[in-house]
């Protein structure tokens, strides 16, 4: 990613904050839309979840200048999720639900150009974490 890119993120994600909950719920509502087969796998309080998810999407949106040190997380949060039977096939509309949550959630202020970084951030990330968890199983293909 471009320092401007992850300029981009970071200002977007700034506004995201204080409309933490209810971005979570939708981001929730959208994601059990498109991937109805994942629901089950959210047995745990989703107001909870939510802000698990947000407090992790915080970590990682200020971590993007020095992405390295947020890798190994990462990765052994991935690993973590394969215990809660989440596959590799999960982490596309967990994408789409999140790019769409944000272009929900800001409206005209997620722009082309922030929509690209968001993309980006994901696809960079979402990659190393299905290395780490799925790299020579069968899962990977799922």
């Amino acid at each position: 990613m471009t320092p401007d890119q992850i300029q981009l993120v970071q200002t977007s994600f700034a506004k995201v904050v204080p409309i933490a909950d209810e971005a979570a719920a939708i981001f929730y509502g959208r994601l059990f839309e498109i991937a109805p087969e994942v629901t089950p796998l959210f047995k745990s309080d989703l107001s909870e979840q939510g802000r698990k998810l947000m407090t992790t999407l915080g970590v990682v949106v200020n971590g993007l200048t020095n992405l390295e040190a947020i890798l190994p997380a990462a990765r052994a949060l991935a690993v973590k999720h394969v215990d809660y039977g989440v596959k590799a096939g999960h982490y596309a509309p967990v994408g789409e639900a999140l790019i769409w949550t944000l272009e929900k959630g800001l409206g005209d202020a997620f722009t082309e150009e922030t929509k690209t970084a968001w993309v980006e951030a994901y696809t960079a990330l979402s990659g190393v974490m299905i290395e780490a968890a799925y790299t020579g199983s069968t899962e990977a293909a799922e």
